[in-house]
């Protein structure tokens, strides 16, 4: 079969009608000369990435070369040559983040990972299910289901309100482990969702320590890393033995959206015993003939119907682009760098300050956290306008994003550092949140 086409030949047919020179990539600095290789229209100042991530030039014509390749020959390509292609995306994803090939599968997003593994776990009467007041509303959403549809199983929140630190986090969640199997009966099982990286507000959590937790304690660890991949470098699951781990790849990796690795250790893949969606490859029980009852978890996955593959197989592209550029050291150290100085700077145009201002930036990796200059807002109701305002006001005024949001009983804002930005574009976003947020004022709050 004709080999999975690669970054260098894509580099080979570069021209000057999709914007990038001949010019050997590498040459290339971080900052604004790197916005040559994002289709971003003119004007535009992009610091969201983490909500949706953004498609190299190059990735992006991996994707177009690969759907002309099927369309060429859809039987040959869809009977004979895509698994081949998926395990070789799997295998480099697998090395990426320290897992094996066949503890890695595809999914298109980590709600859908997420959804694959609450909905696969048989749910016993008693069972307990722990989340954050920070976990991410879809995942949220995910656990209440399970808990609605099953009344045998309860919710049990960890409250978090930043400024915290690791330490405080780690003994908050291990009282929290131990205070929940003293009231809990013995026959209890208790499932612990925790975020790598929180969405709202961006700060890193000690993940690592926390899934130690839940191994000491007899917790099963399911690892919300929608962030993870591409912002946080020495992952290494195989050392920290999580019991489940989803990251998204289309985020922080430039993969093409939507395409998330779902990584279930062998010990733990008699648990998912039908991928989701359900087909060809569900292996029933019933009609199995082998003592031991195998799911066939990569097998399950790898066939979900007839579907674009382009998003899972951009891993590849996606990953020799980063090593283009430098590799994941010093994309990261460039983009936690900026996190850092693009958030003092920030600040002082705001005249607030950043959420993490502990010695060593343990919340932060390549998202910042920033003070907006809003008084509180008690209603959930009035948060949710404010928010719409604002965020329809940079996008449609000022041609800028970011992301906004209520925590601790403060405004604040959260900026995504990437390879194109500046602490230029921190300053700009600063001067356009403070007409924003004046005019939110005038707006929401009622002058004594």
């Amino acid at each position: 079969m004709a080999p999975i086409l690669s970054l260098p030949t894509l580099f080979a047919t570069d021209n000057a009608d999709n914007g990038i020179s001949e010019s050997p990539l590498a040459t290339i600095t971080f900052g604004h000369p790197m916005l040559r290789y994002f289709s971003f229209e003119p004007g535009y100042i992009n610091l969201n990435n983490g909500s949706f991530g953004s498609l190299p030039k190059p990735v992006a014509e991996f994707c177009v070369q690969h759907a002309a390749r099927v369309e060429a020959n859809p039987d040959r390509y869809h009977r004979l040559e895509f698994a081949e292609l998926l395990t070789a995306a799997r295998a480099r994803v697998a090395r990426l983040i320290g897992a094996d090939t066949d503890e890695c599968v595809f999914v298109p997003s980590t709600t859908a990972g997420i959804n694959t593994i609450l909905r696969n776990i048989e749910w016993n009467s008693g069972d307990v299910i722990i989340k954050f007041s920070t976990t991410y509303q879809g995942v949220e959403r995910v656990a209440r289901y399970i808990a609605d549809t099953r009344p045998e199983v309860t919710l049990s929140t960890v409250e978090l309100t930043f400024p915290l630190s690791h330490q405080e986090i780690v003994e908050r969640f291990r009282q929290h482990v131990v205070d929940l199997k003293t009231s809990c009966r013995s026959s209890s099982r208790i499932y612990a969702i925790i975020d790598s990286i929180v969405s709202h507000p961006g700060v890193a959590l000690p993940w690592k320590e926390m899934t130690r937790i839940c191994r000491e304690e007899g917790v099963c660890s399911i690892i919300d890393a929608a962030h993870s991949i591409g912002q946080e470098i020495d992952i290494d699951l195989a050392s920290a033995q999580p019991d489940f781990w989803v990251s998204n790849c289309h985020k922080w990796l430039f993969s093409k959206r939507g395409s998330t690795v779902l990584y279930v250790p062998r010990r733990n893949q008699h648990i998912i015993k039908s991928a989701l969606v359900t087909s060809w490859d569900y292996p029933s029980p019933k009609e199995s003939t082998s003592a031991a009852y195998d799911t066939g978890f990569v097998l399950q996955h790898e066939w979900p119907g007839a579907i674009d593959f382009s998003p899972y197989l951009s891993v590849c592209a996606a990953i020799d682009f980063r090593e283009e550029i430098g590799g994941e050291r010093a994309i990261n150290e460039y983009c936690h760098n900026l996190a850092l100085e693009g958030g003092r700077r920030l600040a002082s145009v705001l005249g607030g300050c950043v959420l993490d201002e502990s010695p060593c930036a343990e919340l932060t990796f390549n998202m910042v956290n920033v003070q907006l200059p809003l008084p509180p807002t008690p209603s959930k109701e009035l948060q949710g306008e404010i928010e719409g305002f604002l965020e329809h006001e940079l996008l449609y005024k000022y041609n800028v994003s970011s992301v906004h949001f209520y925590h601790g009983g403060s405004w604040w804002v959260r900026c995504s550092a990437q390879i194109w930005n500046e602490v230029s574009d921190f300053e700009y976003l600063g001067s356009a949140l403070n007409k924003a947020c004046q005019e939110a004022r005038s707006r929401f709050w009622t002058v004594e």
